[in-house]
């Protein structure tokens, strides 16, 4: 069935969120704050991990570094247009009109809640490569692998954070659902070095990610998006 892959993540993630919740309830701020302090690590290394994995090769010689340039090149012209754009406060927006439309006014984290949750499990070449694989062919697996992770990352954020990480499943079923629909004709864009620079860039916001869960959104990491779509225009310069 074309789709269930991002209806599972979808899924997932709204379970995660009850889950975290209901364990929130359970446990003293302190222990909240502990465990904010802790998924942001782990945010932090899992894009350290994604941006090492794409930048160096094992040679004979050694480690070799590659990707700089596209990397400065994404950011710089990406992070301008998202500022000029102001994507990060578009969003924060949304998330002050799902805010009140959701019954959650009194909710105090609710936006941060929802945009950190949001960049956290929309960001990555996992996303698009099973959004494609599911609309082609049917294929869920990888999307299905990418809602346990999800499910588990939702859930501890949920705990620490409140209500706000549930409504990060509309983010990727919009974005997941649009890819899906749209597999075949993203296909070929989407070629090997495309997807490259896309998980490279993608795990480098994921890492700024962490940074604003342990210094409370010192980067504005939304207004970086574009940065993604820069970094998939580069490999076709040659970059």
């Amino acid at each position: 069935m074309i789709g269930l892959g991002t209806i599972l993540n979808v899924a997932a993630i709204l379970a995660g969120g009850v889950i975290g919740l209901v364990f929130s309830k359970a446990i003293s701020a302190r222990y909240q704050e502990t465990l904010m302090q802790a998924i942001g690590v782990c945010v932090i290394f899992v894009g350290i991990g994604g941006a090492v994995q794409e930048m160096m090769t094992v040679t004979a010689d050694g480690l070799q570094s590659g990707g700089t340039m596209m990397v400065v090149i994404s950011y710089a012209v990406g992070s301008l247009l998202g500022e000029w754009i102001n994507l990060e406060r578009r969003i924060e927006q949304f998330g002050s009109w799902l805010k009140v439309k959701t019954g959650n006014a009194r909710e105090k984290r609710f936006v941060d809640a929802f945009v950190t949750a949001s960049l956290t499990v929309s960001i990555g070449a996992m996303a698009i490569v099973g959004s494609i694989q599911d609309g082609i062919a049917g294929d869920h697996s990888t999307l299905a692998l990418k809602a346990i992770l999800d499910m588990v990352i939702i859930c501890v954020m949920s705990a620490s954070m409140g209500k706000g990480c549930l409504f990060a499943a509309l983010p990727v079923g919009i974005l997941q659902g649009t890819v899906t629909l749209l597999a075949r004709a993203i296909q070929p864009v989407m070629t090997e070095a495309a997807l490259a620079n896309l998980s490279l860039t993608g795990s480098i916001l994921i890492f700024c990610v962490g940074i604003n869960l342990l210094w409370e959104r010192k980067l504005k990491v939304a207004n970086m998006l574009p940065s993604i779509v820069i970094a998939v225009l580069c490999a076709f310069a040659g970059l």
